[in-house]
């Protein structure tokens, strides 16, 4: 079943789900809050989405986010929804990401990172989810909380952590630090500070897909775009001009929601006037979908479509995952606004636990293999820190390079000391 069907509607997600409930035979959801059902953890019913279109072309096209994915289709000797390699994959990359966060905690409070920090504990199935099924070629934008967006997309341990320390091995030379990194190597095409601010850029990144393949005949450019956001980008201007824009021409793009579900102290269920960001999709002629983002293999299955959907020239996808940050909006928040009995649901569904449940209930793999994952991490983490700890800071000369378009830096001489220091740096000027 694809996002272009219109029968058979997938369960609701049932947010009273544990960690001890059996997963093994859940169908990968994307999914419609009815009647009865509460949406975001919260005792709000709302009324039965309405995806009536008064064009019917537009209606066969959009109606589609009915769906939540595909029929996963299964082979006769197997009902598993990945193979062991998979699972392996995913849960390292997944360990991985919560791993480097708790370091990064440690390493903030010990005064090795300077500025806001925000971490990704509690969101890792989305990261992987999505990112794990691109190419090197894809690209990924990011928000403020992009540490983990960039390990999945390949971004060594050593150059993020570098980064956070602001040190020259830095994947931004120390330039960016914890909101701001980049890799053109890895198509990391940057965290940004402002909520919104990434999505006009991967708008740019996969109208130049669309263009080096149909214009310059690129015919093996199919690379798409994942643009990451939060729940309070959907209610800023440039989501929808980016949305109407990418339906416009069909570009090759995936608008991925992390709704988890605050935006550092306000309620997304306060700030919007619908919470069901999905259904923002149909409204621009593209599918919506909405999914479990505390479930790994969900959030797969729902990528899985929406990037072969971008591949094909189908044009874009909006996925909102519903998710939960474990820790405060970033290191420097109390998080005392939230409810104490909120949090604790969220934790009972941890995605990494959720994973390793499935594994082993599968047979995918033993409990010595999933600690020698851990194992494994743990050296790649301390590895990155001793990295950075011992690597250089950038030098005096570096302050103002990639500030101003000349590539040296304005303001900077030739021989790479300051021009502002030279008494003579402002004559002529005071007629300006």
């Amino acid at each position: 079943m694809s996002f272009s069907s219109a029968t058979n509607l997938a369960q609701p997600l049932q947010l009273n789900t544990t960690a001890s409930t059996p997963r093994s035979n859940d169908k990968p959801s994307l999914l419609l809050p009815t009647k009865g059902s509460s949406f975001l953890g919260s005792t709000r019913k709302l009324r039965p989405a309405s995806l009536s279109h008064s064009n019917a072309h537009r209606r066969s096209a959009v109606v589609a986010v009915s769906e939540a994915v595909k029929e996963k289709k299964v082979q006769a000797s197997s009902n598993l929804l990945i193979t062991k390699e998979e699972g392996l994959e995913l849960y390292e990359d997944m360990v991985l990401g919560r791993s480097f966060e708790d370091m990064c905690a440690q390493m903030y409070y010990r005064g090795k990172m300077f500025g806001f920090v925000h971490l990704y504990n509690g969101q890792e199935a989305v990261s992987t989810g999505f990112i794990k099924l691109t190419k090197k070629e894809d690209s990924v934008v990011s928000t403020y909380r992009d540490h983990v967006h960039s390990l999945s997309k390949g971004v060594p341990a050593r150059e993020v952590m570098s980064e956070l320390f602001g040190k020259a091995t830095g994947c931004c030379r120390g330039q960016g630090g914890s909101m701001h990194m980049f890799s053109k190597e890895y198509n990391v095409l940057g965290g940004f500070a402002f909520i919104g601010e990434g999505i006009p850029v991967a708008t740019g990144a996969a109208f130049s897909s669309k263009y080096r393949r149909e214009v310059m005949k690129q015919a093996d450019c199919d690379h798409v775009t994942l643009a990451f956001f939060g729940d309070g980008t959907a209610n800023n201007g440039q989501f929808f001009e980016c949305l109407n824009m990418a339906a416009l021409w069909k570009l090759p793009i995936i608008f991925v929601v992390e709704n988890n579900l605050w935006a550092i102290g306000m309620s997304h269920l306060r700030a919007t006037s619908d919470p069901e960001i999905w259904k923002k999709g149909p409204a621009f002629g593209m599918p919506g979908v909405h999914v479990d983002g505390m479930d790994v293999l969900k959030v797969r299955e729902v990528a899985k479509e929406a990037i072969g959907r971008a591949r094909r020239g189908e044009g874009p996808t909006l996925v909102e995952c519903e998710t939960y940050r474990f820790r405060g909006h970033s290191l420097a928040d109390p998080d005392e606004l939230r409810d104490p009995a909120e949090k604790a649901h969220y934790a009972a569904r941890d995605p990494i636990a959720a994973l390793k449940k499935y594994i082993l209930e599968n047979n995918l793999a033993t409990e010595q293999d999933l600690k020698a994952i851990h194992k494994k991490i743990d050296e790649v983490v301390e590895d990155a820190v001793e990295f950075a700890d011992e690597s250089p800071l950038p030098p005096r000369s570096q302050l103002l390079e990639n500030v101003f378009a000349d590539p040296k830096g304005f303001g900077i001489g030739p021989d790479g000391s300051y021009r502002c220091e030279d008494p003579k740096f402002t004559q002529g000027t005071a007629h300006v």
